[in-house]
């Protein structure tokens, strides 16, 4: 595995239910366990499917005009079950519009299979989460 291929974050608690990650280039993200305002993991697991998406989307629809309103939403269901706590059917809604227009037009055209092409191949988050992806837990 090439240094270009590996992603990597690195996490510190700042208080009970309260964390911080930053990334390689050094962005920072608060989130916690629900009791505050700020994004719990599972929030930002929906924020990344809807997000990747997103921007597969836009820059496969924007060449062919910008659009007027963008607007992405995720949603699941918490589920507990016998096979433990899970998300349920997650369904990512995009509402984009385009100008009116030859170039908007395309682009209203390609948006479906712009949508299809992020949910099929191109969205790495999705597509991790959609196919067996083996997660190891290590202690150092």
């Amino acid at each position: 595995m090439s240094s270009d291929d590996l992603r990597s974050i690195s996490l510190t608690r700042h208080d009970k239910g309260s964390y911080e990650a930053e990334n390689a280039r050094g962005g920072r993200l608060a989130f916690g366990d629900g009791s505050s305002t700020d994004f719990t993991p599972v929030e930002l697991l929906l924020t990344a499917m809807a997000g990747c998406s997103a921007i597969d989307v836009d820059l496969l629809t924007s060449r062919l005009a910008e659009p007027t309103a963008f607007d992405v939403s995720a949603e699941a269901e918490k589920l507990r079950d016998a096979e433990g706590n899970h998300l349920g059917e997650v369904t990512i809604t995009f509402t984009v519009r385009f100008p009116e227009g030859t170039e908007g037009d395309g682009a209203r055209e390609r948006l479906p299979d712009a949508i299809a092409k992020s949910r099929d191949r191109l969205c790495t988050v999705s597509r991790t989460v959609q196919l067996p992806t083996p997660v190891s837990y290590l202690s150092t």
